[in-house]
């Protein structure tokens, strides 16, 4: 197993394509990290909450969270308050989740701030049988059509 790592910075409502998908599908991604923090820390009062799901999420970037969502992987939660100790950073990854395809990350403040949010990402990459990749694949297309 090796390991790789992504970061970057999303706007409100938008989401990055993290492109992980190979031709023949036999490489397997497990997040080890996820880590999010606001672009001005102790500057500004934020909530933020940024969620990385297997699908494509234009037209449903939203704020709130919901573990029964097939395509959720994981999610972070972050609140910083200005002037005192209203720190608050906290994450879930859900660590049985391996994937194959390409991974979707949005981010939005609860509290209605627009600045962006910084994200940094830890996966480990795993060599997949033909039958492992094939499930893979399969369970990824099973929650397209399902939408």
């Amino acid at each position: 197993m090796s390991k790789i790592s992504f970061r970057g910075r999303l706007p409100m409502g938008l989401q990055d394509k993290i492109n992980l998908r190979t031709v023949k599908g036999k490489v397997g991604y497990k997040i080890t990290k996820f880590q999010i923090i606001n672009e001005d820390p102790g500057a500004s009062s934020v909530e933020l909450i940024a969620k990385i799901y297997t699908k494509d999420q234009t037209g449903s970037i939203n704020p709130l969270v919901d573990f029964t969502e097939s395509d959720l992987i994981a999610m972070a939660y972050y609140i910083d308050k200005p002037g005192g100790n209203d720190f608050v950073g906290e994450n879930v990854i859900f660590d049985d989740v391996v994937v194959n395809q390409n991974i979707f990350i949005s981010a939005q403040d609860s509290g209605g701030n627009t600045k962006e949010c910084n994200y940094y990402i830890e996966m480990e990459s795993m060599a997949l049988s033909d039958l492992e990749s094939t499930m893979l694949t399969l369970k990824n297309l099973r929650t397209v059509t399902s939408r």
